[in-house]
């Protein structure tokens, strides 16, 4: 009876021990390196967990204070993570926004106000990078 136990156990885990052993089937996104010489305001780790929450509260200090200023700017973040070849952080898959969000299936609403391109660039807003559940 352990035998069989046992046998029933190693079989359903046996795709789950398959993966682990072999890494990740699921491709991995490509991330833009950012302007050499640049400090990102966290390390990479904690920016994956709280840039949302980092961009929120400038946005806060923006709108409610008129503070326009602040190292957690969403300014700042497209200057540095801006790609050299589109020179935008959502026109193309490999861009920086658009890699991890779509790895992630989340969507970016930033740039349906906000220029996603960097001080200097064409200031104009970008298209989303991905449509609105029921958009037409």
């Amino acid at each position: 009876m352990l035998r069989a136990c046992l046998l029933v156990l190693a079989l359903l885990l046996a795709p789950f021990i398959s993966l682990a052993a072999e890494g990740s089937r699921t491709p991995m996104p490509v991330i833009e390196k950012a302007t050499a010489g640049t400090t990102c305001v966290a390390d990479p780790a904690t920016m994956r967990r709280t840039h949302m929450d980092l961009l929120k509260h400038q946005r806060n200090d923006t709108v409610r204070g008129g503070v326009r200023t602040g190292a957690s700017s969403l300014k700042a973040c497209i200057n540095c993570h801006a790609s050299q070849q589109t020179h935008s952080v959502v026109q193309a898959e490999t861009n920086f926004c658009v890699s991890c969000h779509s790895y992630a299936a989340v969507q970016i609403d930033c740039f349906e106000c906000h220029s996603s391109k960097p001080a200097g660039a064409a200031h104009t807003a970008a298209a989303p990078a991905v449509q609105t559940v029921g958009a037409k």
